[in-house]
């Protein structure tokens, strides 16, 4: 049994590097444009280096102050040849009293974490 958890854990490291390869989801631009409705659209660019299925960039989020995502961009696959890439939300409801919000990306390995933009929604 002992055997079977040092070889665990060996793999694991082994593996780690090439898991962890593709590093974390960037936001490197954000475009914000109020909508005649009242709406919100978001182009954002995103750059992560794609791995294919496996460890690619899977979402974009608007997020309010308080923490509520208010908006959900999911991309529905690698952008391994796109590098960096980018992608639009429309139709975003954000309260008048948000003056900021921060977009932050996701991807399927290391979730959270990487590079996010705050816009400020007055200019």
């Amino acid at each position: 049994m002992r055997v079977l958890s040092v070889l665990a854990i060996l793999a694991a490291f082994w593996l780690l590097p090439a898991i962890a390869a593709a590093g974390e989801a960037d936001v490197e631009a954000v475009e914000a444009v109020r909508q005649s409705d009242g709406t919100w659209r978001f182009n954002v660019t995103v750059r992560h280096a794609d791995e294919g299925w496996s460890h690619y960039a899977d979402r974009w989020e608007v997020v309010a102050a308080d923490g509520r995502v208010l908006g959900t961009r999911v991309l529905l696959h690698p952008h391994e040849a796109e590098q960096p890439f980018t992608r639009s939300l429309g139709g975003v409801v954000i309260p008048d009293s948000e003056k900021t919000v921060t977009v932050r990306a996701h991807d399927s390995v290391h979730r959270l974490g990487g590079a996010e933009v705050a816009v400020d929604l007055e200019r």
